[in-house]
């Protein structure tokens, strides 16, 4: 399994904006993708991450040349929400676990 971290700094005024798309626009884009196991967003402090899980390196290659993937890269490019440098790096991933019946919900308020 591969593990694909991509990293951004965000506007602080538009962190509500990059949540939104996020749901909205990135989360579909990669459900459609063949190979690829999940994606968590997460921000904080002016950054914001995107961790996908592929089953294959071939699988991170077909999303590099996805024109799907690349059209919702320049939305959000397009949109604002980014601010500085975004970078991406690959690990292969070698255990640890996600508990399935957690659910993945911003439990900031608590």
């Amino acid at each position: 399994m591969i593990a694909r971290i991509w990293r951004t700094g965000l506007r602080a005024e538009r962190a509500a904006d990059y949540e939104q798309f996020a749901t909205t626009r990135s989360l579909p884009m990669f459900r459609r993708q063949d190979g690829c196991l999940g994606v968590l967003f997460a921000e904080g402090s002016g950054e914001g991450i995107v961790i996908t899980l592929w089953d294959s390196i071939e699988a991170v290659a077909r999303l590099d040349k996805s024109a799907e993937y690349h059209q919702t890269a320049a939305a959000l490019s397009d949109s604002g929400v980014l601010d500085g440098d975004q970078t991406v790096r690959m690990y292969w991933v070698t255990g640890g676990f996600l508990d399935p019946q957690v659910p993945l919900v911003d439990d900031r308020t608590r």
